[in-house]
């Protein structure tokens, strides 16, 4: 009895967020050298801090954040 109110008790829990609560859409990578800034960390143009290139964004997609 213990053991299917054990299961029970795991599927009712919450899982927890992987996504930070802060309105983030996605990052800007910079292929070149591989930096990544959240659009939320980002201010100013998107310009690699690194060498100086446009970065492009891309969107988050799935439960799998780009953060």
């Amino acid at each position: 009895m213990e053991l299917i109110e054990s299961v029970k008790a795991a599927l009712a829990s919450t899982a927890p967020k992987d996504r930070p609560a802060n309105d983030s859409e996605g990052a800007y990578w910079c292929d070149d050298c591989a930096v990544r800034i959240r659009d939320a960390d980002l201010e100013g143009e998107p310009v690699c801090p690194d060498c100086g290139a446009e970065m492009r964004f891309e969107r988050s997609t799935g439960r799998d954040c780009a953060c």
